[in-house]
């Protein structure tokens, strides 16, 4: 059982890296929409790799699958774009809102209505997002973007994604569970690239797609995002049981903030702390009671 744990863990604290690693490409001039999507297309190049490994290659069209890779997708696309005008420890933060945008989203589109503990635990995430992005205590990294337009733009840019990531949950718990884990995500990661594909078609068109820097960031980025993930998710999952996964993926929010605290120099004071400490728990109570339910 540790094992697997770890495994997920390990899946969990990759994801975690992602927006510093972006940060650093921006810094030597690359955007959102090139990064994004040369890392969907080396995954999805080496998910296909793997699956003609394992079993023959059936082409049919799956539309829910490819719809749902579009979301995530377009997640990492207005993700990365959301940590060109904020801080990456706020970006992860505000992303860890899909949880309880998942569940408004159940709610409106299968009726499933949240009980007393989804509710408490969307009070107690956003109390903790509040704590966490420094709005109640000014810090300098805050202080200096708070009245420009930049600010607000990442604010929207980073809840944006939250919403996409909470469309692509609830749709990859509904859609092409008879399929191979590694098929099926896959599957994703083509919609993935399609989708990122087509919304920023014109500038991708002016790219080389040559440059040894751009893909030293891609390789990076694809590794950690939509290579091993998936492939520890799937081997680690199955053993210990969705709502422990669920729990143990909750470390993409510690090892995000600690990432750009050591790599670019965001440091968040003991409030913001206690911040990200309330949405841990919050999450993990949820996550724990429905097991129990």
């Amino acid at each position: 059982m540790t094992r697997y744990i770890l495994m997920v863990f390990a899946g969990a604290c990759s994801y975690g890296v992602l927006s510093t690693i972006v940060k650093l490409a921006y810094r030597e001039g690359y955007q959102a929409a090139e990064i994004s999507f040369t890392q969907a297309l080396l995954g999805m190049a080496v998910l296909w790799l793997l699956v003609l490994l394992r079993e023959k290659i059936r082409f049919r069209v799956n539309w829910p699958l490819l719809w749902t890779g579009a979301a995530i997708g377009l997640t990492s696309f207005v993700y990365y774009l959301s940590v060109r005008y904020i801080p990456a420890s706020l970006a992860i933060v505000l992303l860890m809102q899909f949880v309880w945008m998942g569940i408004l989203l159940d709610w409106l589109l299968f009726k499933q209505r949240p009980g007393w503990l989804q509710t408490v635990s969307t009070l107690l995430i956003l109390a903790g997002s509040v704590l966490a992005g420094g709005i109640l205590k000014e810090t300098p990294v805050v202080a200096e973007t708070r009245d420009s337009a930049a600010w607000l733009t990442g604010i929207l840019l980073a809840l944006g994604s939250a919403f996409l990531y909470a469309i692509y949950i609830v749709a990859n718990s509904r859609y092409g569970n008879g399929l191979h884990p590694l098929r099926k995500s896959a599957v994703i990661m083509t919609g993935s690239t399609l989708g990122i594909g087509l919304v920023n078609i014109h500038s991708l068109a002016t790219q080389p797609f040559t440059d040894h820097g751009l893909w030293k960031w891609t390789v990076l980025l694809a590794l950690f995002g939509t290579i091993i993930p998936p492939v520890l998710f799937a081997k680690g999952m199955p053993r210990i049981g969705a709502g422990v996964s669920a729990v143990v993926m909750t470390a993409e929010l510690p090892v995000a903030v600690i990432a750009a605290g050591m790599l670019l120099g965001e440091q968040l004071d003991a409030l913001q702390w206690c911040g990200v400490a309330l949405i841990l728990l919050a999450i993990v109570w949820l996550k724990v009671g429905q097991k129990g339910d």
